[in-house]
């Protein structure tokens, strides 16, 4: 499984995450395969893939029906997400297995993240998408400040700290740079470059 990061706090949010996904070749053998997770879906939302390779093509998808609903905000954003990838997600399982229950090793997970120009109090926000309870069903959790996939405990204190004391955006990226970017990365590792970066500010969405 690749890493994913997000971070937030009153400055905006960063995002971050490798490059190295696993899906299932037509032997049926697992494969490593390079993709792009952190996917760009308005102005001022982005949303990171996670697990099964396919998850960034459902991303993509989605992204084309937030384009088409005209769909800009977070919030309204994150309330479409849920029943969109649920759906998109049950029927690829479907595909891939050919019977149900479906096979937990095509697991997928989300992160969405960006700003709600309406809601004042809390304007950055992020969201896990996950199967909480049961495959192939979806479930949302409100991510409060820092969050990764795979944890990284250590890395989530240090970035919530970081965050309470609102620490500017270009240092908590310097943060997550030097620590995804020390992670092992050979022949056997889940994690392999190329690396991908985004903030989310008032501002708007920017590659970092």
């Amino acid at each position: 499984m690749a890493q994913h990061i997000v971070s937030l706090n009153r400055n905006g949010i960063v995002l971050a995450a490798d490059s190295k996904a696993f899906d299932f070749a037509t032997d049926g053998s697992m494969q490593a395969v390079s993709v792009n997770p952190l996917i760009r879906l308005s102005d001022s939302t982005a949303i990171l893939a996670g697990g099964d390779a396919e998850s960034a093509d459902i991303c993509g998808t989605f992204r084309q029906f937030v384009a088409n609903e005209e769909l800009r905000g977070v919030s309204e954003i994150y309330s479409a997400a849920l029943p969109f990838l649920g759906t998109e997600y049950e029927k690829s399982m479907r595909h891939k297995c050919d019977c149900i229950p479906v096979d937990p090793v095509h697991h997928m997970f989300f992160i969405l993240a960006g700003h709600d120009p309406e809601d004042q109090n809390e304007p950055f926000k992020a969201f896990l998408i996950w199967t909480k309870k049961k495959l192939p069903q979806l479930d949302g959790d409100t991510i409060a400040s820092a969050f990764s996939v795979p944890r990284r405990m250590g890395l989530e204190y240090t970035l919530s700290q970081m965050n309470k004391n609102n620490e500017s955006l270009d240092t908590v990226l310097a943060t997550v740079k030097k620590r995804l970017e020390g992670l092992p990365v050979d022949e056997d590792s889940e994690i392999g470059p190329p690396y991908h970066y985004a903030l989310i500010t008032e501002k708007g969405f920017q590659e970092a």
